[in-house]
């Protein structure tokens, strides 16, 4: 398929979106006919589209709305979930607010870590690119909440609190 300018009207031509998920409107290849569900599936769904691969997410997003932000973010946190309903735009920033808790967390709240030089848990988190210490506290339910409270003030829709 030659290189064509990716529009809202090219990606409803190409596919119907049920639920979710994207199906082929077009039979591509002998193997991909019309009526198929689109995509190869990873951490992400993905499409090959002008020899790119584009995540599902992106189409969808750009069938409903008719332009494609840099990021887009799964407000549920889960990559898998492309229901337009599920879809945001965002900066990169505000899509690392929305990241689910580190493997490598040892505390098990998010932006809540032991400081083994005041012996206390400490509350740190990211605003606008800039590190910003909430505080110190002796327990950790209190700083979990605290967390939480200060996530909700400077990360705002896109605080994640799970």
């Amino acid at each position: 398929m030659a290189n064509v300018i990716i529009t809202k009207n090219y990606l409803h031509e190409l596919f119907q979106y049920r639920e979710g998920k994207l199906y082929w409107k077009v039979d591509r290849t002998n193997k991909t006919k019309a009526g198929m569900l689109v995509g190869s599936f990873g951490e992400y769904n993905t499409v090959c589209l002008n020899r790119k691969k584009i995540g599902v997410h992106r189409i969808i997003f750009m069938m409903f709305h008719g332009y494609m932000p840099d990021y887009i973010d799964h407000i549920d946190g889960n990559p898998l979930n492309n229901c337009i309903e599920n879809l945001r735009p965002a900066t990169n920033t505000k899509n690392q607010y929305n990241a689910k808790l580190s493997k490598r967390n040892t505390s098990g709240y998010k932006n809540v870590s032991w400081d083994k030089a005041c012996n206390k848990w400490r509350v740190f988190l990211t605003v606008e690119k800039k590190p910003k210490l909430i505080g110190f506290f002796d327990d950790l339910d209190l700083a979990s909440l605290v967390a939480q409270e200060a996530r909700n003030k400077y990360h705002g829709e896109f605080a994640r609190n799970e």
